[in-house]
This record gives C-alpha cells, structure tokens and sequence, in this order.
C-alpha cells in the first residue's frame, strides 16, 4: 500500500532537459510549473494520479545565485534522477513535533509561494532538511493550502502505482521514517535509489 505520497521529485540540471526525459519514459509532456524565486529554481509538473504529481524541478539560470545552496544537490547533479518525495499531512505543526518527540527532527515548518505562469499562486508549508536525510528517501512534510494542490491542474494520464527504497543502512531509514510515521517498503542495497512505478500511456515504467 502507498504512504500518502504527495509528490516526487525528479532533478535534472536543466529543466528542458528533464521535462523532455520524462515525456520520452512516460509518453506525457510535463506542464511549466514556474520559479522558486530567491531559492534558484524552476519547475515543470505532470500529475500521477489524484493529489499526486511528479516534479521536475532544476536550476533556473535566470534568477541570480541564492544565497543558499540550491536544494536536492542540483549545484552537484551528476545525472538526473528522483531524489526525493514528499509525504501529505494535515496539521503540519504538530506533525512536526510528533517526530522531534520520536527523535528526529524533519526541520522547521516554512511558508512557500509560487507565482503560476497564468497569473495567481500556490501557497503551502513544508519541512524540509538540507541535504534531505537518508540520501533523500526520507520524506519532507507538506501541507497545502485550500485549493493549491497542483495535481489538478498539471497533464494528466500517468498513475503512481508504487513507490519503494533501497540503501545500504535500511535500519537507520527507517527509524527516520517510523519517528514521522510512515510506512515504506525499504530494502538493502549498495546504492540508495527511490524507485517509482508509474502506469501511462508508454506502459509501466519504473523511474529512479
């Protein structure tokens, strides 16, 4: 059975690059998101299914450097790839310190916009670690705001069917995500890797 995932993440060091990846594996040409401004980045999105997307997110060369690194190693991309995921919550606050009290903190809550490129924004709040814990197979928090959840809007045709994890030190992700109370199949393997299957027009494919 799946957690509640909300989203993944699907870096690529140039967005263009990524969105045209992920219509050649998927048969389904991911829609431009818009910019993370002051963090350095841009998007493009495609929905997996209701309340699930995928996000293609790289840097945006025309927005000056941050003054923090850019997020999910993208400064170090050697080859795209998912390298996160994000788990849907209601009440993110007191989600938040459910998992301190269980020993691990997931990060400060932090309100987030997005301008979209036909007018208006998404708003929500996430945790999130940098770098995200466990080689990004842990999941950051998100809960958005009424009426927000892209998925609704971005190209549809491709379903999530199954999300698992492999890491040389399953053990230790998995009392990461036990403290933040979610499930994933996780097993141990030299690499870490985040793996997808999705069903769409190409098939079942299965994205890492």
């Amino acid at each position: 059975m799946l957690p509640d995932v909300d989203h993944l993440v699907y870096a690529a060091p140039s967005l263009e690059a990524g969105i045209e990846a992920m219509a050649e594996q998927l048969g389904v040409t991911a829609a431009y998101g818009g910019k993370h401004t002051g963090i350095g980045t841009h998007n493009a999105l495609l929905s997996l299914g209701r309340s699930v997307y995928l996000e293609i997110i790289a840097p945006d060369p025309d927005q000056p450097p941050p003054s923090e690194p850019l997020p999910f190693g993208l400064a170090d991309l050697h080859e795209p790839g998912l390298v996160a995921w994000a788990l849907a919550v209601t009440g993110i606050e007191s989600r938040a310190e459910s998992a301190r009290d269980a020993g691990y903190d997931p990060g400060p809550v932090i309100a987030m916009t997005r301008a979209l490129p036909e007018g208006g924004e998404l708003s929500w709040r996430l945790c999130l670690r940098r770098p995200v814990p466990g080689a990004g197979l842990v999941p950051f928090l998100i809960q958005w705001d009424p009426g927000s959840h892209p998925s609704a809007s971005s190209p549809g045709g491709c379903t999530l069917t199954d999300l698992t994890a492999e890491h040389p030190r399953p053990d230790e992700v998995s009392r990461m995500m036990s403290a933040i109370g979610v499930g994933l199949q996780l097993v141990e393997a030299a690499r870490p890797a985040l793996i997808a299957t999705i069903e769409g027009p190409h098939g079942t494919v299965v994205l890492t």
